[in-house]
């Protein structure tokens, strides 16, 4: 299903006008909120100024009330069962021996939680310490759902750590297949390989190396792809986190949409004609997300295009078509993000299927 302006309401024009010179109009009817957004009561976090004109910009005043809500919330733990080594029943029995009771989310249909205040609790149940659930946020498990990995196929996670979503591509596989995951930086190239030994995921062959040259070195090989990208993680931001935000400039989101083109180039070119990648991240920055398809659909014209999400309206609404001086493809509308509710984090997702070779 597409994700249509009409089920958008406001956030669509309002985003449409910003994109057409409506920059102005759009702070002006948010500068209200976005003030009391820069000193969070109760806490030492303090908005980027930079940060907080692109959120006037990037999203309606609806939205912007949500966000607000989402960034001072204490999340929940949120989980999924690790079926690679437990039954569902089983966990759930466990962890309510534990004094625990977890609540079925609405969506995604893997995610449970728990309470934040048993957050503590959750993670140093022995069904966490051993593997038998994954503690990982409902927003981060869409991508997976989205990729439909199949038993059998061979499918490249090209940034793979610390490696919740390559235990899901195993799980949905039922560790039937290869999975090639692929991690540059050592440190977590170690949490990596420790994660998948502990949750029992036995088709994954991990590699330390940059993601960028694997398209190159194996070109159209893997049936499907998944790249959630490394990125300036806006989705995360926590007002009681100060680090969430510690790092970000408009120059870590420039930095970042660097190294995003050159790994969605590279998933194209491994990925096999007819083939499906997914490109994910967990921020807002625009540069990161419908820039960086609609980048894949100038670079290889016909041979890709964006496929629409089944997802549900009251989580996500459609890519924006315009930010700046910048107008996207109109293919990019079949995008989606996330919208962050104090459950879900922030995210962007593209599903796109290849319809041609794309090697040299």
């Amino acid at each position: 299903m597409r994700l249509s302006p009409a089920l958008l309401g406001s956030a669509a024009s309002e985003t449409w006008q910003c994109g057409h010179g409506g920059e102005k109009v759009a702070q002006r009817r948010h500068r209200s909120t976005i003030i009391d957004v820069m000193v969070i009561s109760g806490t030492p976090t303090v908005l980027p100024a930079d940060f907080q004109e692109r959120l006037t910009r990037l999203l309606s005043s609806d939205q912007l009330r949500g966000w607000l809500a989402a960034f001072e919330a204490m999340p929940g733990a949120a989980f999924r069962v690790n079926t690679l080594v437990a039954e569902e029943s089983a966990v759930f029995e466990e962890l309510r021996s534990d004094g625990l009771e977890p609540e079925r989310l609405d969506w995604p249909p893997e995610a449970w939680s728990v309470d934040a205040a048993r957050r503590r609790a959750l993670t140093d149940t022995a069904a966490a310490v051993q593997g038998r659930l994954y503690i990982q946020s409902p927003s981060s498990m869409v991508p997976v759902q989205v990729l439909d990995p199949q038993p059998g196929e061979e499918i490249l996670d090209l940034a793979a750590a610390p490696g919740g979503k390559t235990l899901h591509l195993a799980a949905r596989m039922r560790n039937e297949g290869r999975i090639g995951a692929v991690e540059p930086v050592k440190g977590r190239f170690h949490r990596l390989r420790r994660n998948l030994d502990r949750c029992g995921a036995t088709i994954v062959d991990t590699y330390l190396a940059d993601g960028a040259a694997v398209g190159r070195k194996v070109p159209e090989r893997f049936d499907r792809v998944l790249l959630d990208a490394p990125c300036s993680s806006e989705g995360r931001f926590r007002a009681h986190d100060p680090e969430s935000l510690a790092y970000w400039s408009l120059k870590k989101v420039r930095e970042m949409a660097r190294k995003q083109r050159k790994l969605a180039n590279s998933a194209v070119q491994a990925l096999k004609t007819g083939g499906v990648l997914v490109y994910c991240t967990c921020t807002l920055a625009p540069e990161e997300n419908e820039a960086i398809i609609d980048g894949l659909l100038k670079r290889f014209g016909d041979a890709l295009g964006v496929e629409p999400m089944d997802l549900p309206v009251d989580h996500a609404t459609a890519g924006i078509g315009t930010w700046g001086k910048h107008t996207y493809a109109d293919a990019v509308r079949d995008c989606a993000r996330i919208q962050p509710d104090g459950v879900r984090e922030g995210f962007f997702i593209a599903k796109l299927r290849k319809h041609a070779p794309t090697a040299p």
